[in-house]
């Protein structure tokens, strides 16, 4: 599958002049990239109260012809977002947003992402956007502003920034510092040098044009009357006048482009407006404002009407003083019909921004970022390729009862819920789940009892059971009953264990189902969701103290399992002692199953790379790594971990576990034929949310 491409721009404050710079990547992707293979994506938007639209979607989309559709480019409005946020809801809205994302990434081979402009406290917003980027993989360009800040302010926003945004976990390839001041430029050039590290840092001049709004924008966020001067609107406006003063002093006051401000009754002062059109040594007005609600007297208006080329004059019903605060306030945006905005904004971000080092960072350079909401994310969706049944047999349990609805909802699996179908749907009423179309199956009442008795009684014979003791355990242990429909084929898997034991769930599957061809045993992994990626420990929940050839078994099965599931398998073989440096029973152990599984994988063909021993500290950390396994492929950059023993293998992933907040999906059981796994009697709806699509996706590979 082709790789997607995707990169996030973020602020480092509100109005930092994301927009700009979002328009000049688009023209930098353009030139590598088809137009209708390029989208825009925002989290979260503030809809334009007039046109219903986001100003920066529509001016990427039609300033370059941009194929996607609107109404697939953002996830949530910020009104929705404040909503979920404050009913603590915050999971799903991140849910939200990354289902919206992945639904226009897969038409789609670059999306670029701009961030929220929630105008709530910086902090919290960057938080968020840290957040999305890091679920998203998408690698982040950070927007910083120099404008009304010294050297020194706009050095420390940046550095505090970046590592604000590494720490988070998030993959920085640039910094842009916009609305660089002359006075700045040099001075910040060199000072930028010393906190430049690997991410490339470019400075933006402050263009004020750009921050101009023109008198439709004016007008528009005033709620103004335009009394005239239509043609005109899209004049833009540097600075305003409140002309409330005699005329000499007012007229010393006028500067190109502005802005008039003054009561409508001020009949001199419209005059002398006019007087200052047809004069030569005047500078240009842009456009008149009345307040108060008040219009000009009719001579005055009669007046105004013989100028062909009249400015706008518009009329707002505020005073004076309020209208030019609110004209202060305005936040001019870039609109797709202001070619001229458009063009300058494109221009300055060539002009100053490295534009082959700066494509070759977005364009080549993936971060191998996983989060653990975006592996889960991956695991409904891997679910939903080709839908499988899976059997639940504690379908009276409550947690199983709202996952169900999830499973319905989103298309994850076909469920077959084995219990008293009365009780269930009553349970279900009282909780507000709709379980309608969901199979459930009260086992007493089934066809199949004898049949699968009889089944279980010709593989358990040898054992010397009885007709009567395998139909009565059909008939009275749903684990049993549930694992018999696996092996008939009637379902792809089972998932139990929310109020069975770990033997009791996968005793049925021993018994019944039986390993793989090759494997002599089952052993079991855990998915351990640490920040930015995904790492694969086993064995941690079943076997005690497995031999050389069970662990080259385990290990190899582990490889294969996180292969399923998008992990690439580096095997470390995990022992107290690294390379030859330790001696010792256990520590031979690993070392003869690593040789061991090097064979099988030769044998089976497989691509993986696998050493031991090693201690936990060489797997993962790189330095650690050069020191002490330097010639090591998978020393410092391990994925997958093979513990010697279940004693060894459960402590370290619960200490992982509780000391890093990493989320631990598991036990995943790897080596049966088909698909069972257990689940922790303390299991939430998610977990089984993510059992289950881990066992259909099993299933879809069988």
């Amino acid at each position: 599958m082709k790789t997607k491409g995707n990169l996030y721009v973020t602020g480092t404050e509100p109005r930092c002049g994301k927009s700009v710079i979002c328009l000049g990547i688009t023209e930098l992707l353009l030139r590598s990239i088809p137009l209708d293979r390029i989208a825009f994506f925002r989290p979260l938007v503030k809809m334009d109260s007039e046109a219903g639209k986001d100003s920066d979607i529509q001016l990427i989309k039609e300033c370059f012809g941009l194929k996607f559709s609107y109404k697939d480019s953002y996830a949530f409005t910020v009104k929705d977002a404040d909503r979920m946020i404050a009913n603590g809801l915050y999971d799903e809205l991140m849910d939200g947003i990354m289902e919206r994302y992945r639904n226009l990434e897969k038409d789609y081979d670059f999306v670029l992402c701009e961030g929220t402009d929630f105008d709530t406290s910086s902090a919290f917003e960057f938080d968020i956007n840290a957040e999305i980027a890091k679920n998203l993989g998408a690698p982040v360009l950070l927007v910083s502003c120099a404008k009304n800040k010294s050297i020194d302010q706009v050095i420390a926003s940046v550095e505090q920034a970046k590592g604000s945004i590494i720490e988070k976990g998030c993959h920085l390839i640039s910094v842009i510092v916009n609305r660089v001041s002359r006075d700045q430029k040099e001075i910040l050039l060199k000072k930028i040098k010393k906190i430049q590290d690997k991410e490339l840092i470019f400075l933006i001049p402050d263009v004020p044009f750009l921050g101009s709004p023109r008198m439709k924008d004016i007008m528009k966020h005033m709620n103004a009357k335009l009394l005239y001067g239509e043609a005109l609107l899209k004049r833009h406006v540097k600075s305003f006048v409140v002309a409330a003063m005699l005329l000499p002093n007012f007229l010393e006051r006028i500067e190109d482009d502005c802005l008039i401000i003054t009561p409508g009754d001020r009949s001199d002062v419209i005059v002398a407006c006019l007087s200052v059109l047809t004069s030569a040594s005047m500078p240009n007005i842009s456009g008149i404002m009345l307040t108060g609600g008040l219009l000009p007297e009719p001579p005055i208006r009669k007046l105004i009407e013989g100028y062909a080329d009249m400015i706008p004059v518009l009329s707002v019903k505020e005073n004076t003083f309020p209208a030019a605060v609110k004209v202060n306030s305005i936040h001019p945006v870039i609109s797709p019909d202001d070619t001229e905005k458009v063009e300058l904004a494109l221009d300055v971000f060539e002009d100053n921004v490295d534009i082959k080092k700066l494509s070759d960072l977005i364009l080549k350079e993936r971060p191998d970022i996983v989060t653990p909401k975006r592996f889960e994310y991956s695991l409904i969706e891997w679910a939903k390729r080709d839908t499988k049944t899976i059997v639940l047999p504690e379908g009276e349990d409550e947690r199983i009862i709202r996952a169900a609805e999830i499973f319905k909802r989103k298309g994850i699996a076909r469920l077959i819920m084995l219990g008293n179908k009365e009780s269930i749907l009553q349970k279900a009423g009282i909780m507000g789940v709709d379980l309608k179309d969901v199979e459930i199956l009260m086992p007493e009442e089934s066809k199949r009892v004898r049949e699968y008795a009889e089944i279980y009684y010709e593989l358990r014979k040898h054992k010397r059971i009885t007709m009567e003791f395998a139909y009565d355990l059909m008939l009275n242990d749903r684990n049993f009953f549930g694992t018999m429909m696996v092996y008939t084929e009637d379902a792809d898997g089972m998932v139990s264990g929310a109020v069975h034991t770990t033997a009791d769930t996968i005793r049925p599957a021993f018994q019944i189902i039986k390993t793989k061809p090759g494997f002599s045993i089952v052993s079991s992994i855990f998915f351990m969701c640490l920040k930015d990626r995904v790492l694969v420990y086993g064995d941690c929940a079943v076997n005690p103290d497995p031999n050389a050839q069970q662990l080259a078994e385990i290990a190899i099965a582990s490889a294969q399992t996180a292969k399923q599931f998008g992990i690439e398998p580096r095997v470390a073989m995990i022992s107290y002692s690294t390379g030859e440096s330790g001696k010792g029973k256990d520590v031979e152990k690993v070392k003869q199953a690593t040789i061991l599984a090097k064979k099988m994988i030769a044998e089976m063909g497989l691509k993986v790379e696998i050493d031991g021993p090693m201690q936990y500290d060489a797997a993962v950390d790189p330095e650690v790594a050069r020191i002490k396994m330097p010639e090591s492929k998978v020393a410092g950059r391990a994925t997958v971990f093979v513990f010697p023993d279940l004693d060894t293998g459960n402590t370290t992933y619960k200490a992982v576990q509780r000391s890093t907040g990493a989320i631990a999906i598991g036990p995943i059981l790897q080596g049966l034929r088909k698909p069972v796994n257990d689940l922790s009697r303390g299991c939430t709806v998610k977990d089984i949310v993510n059992t289950v699509a881990i066992t259909a996706i099993q299933a879809q590979e069988q």
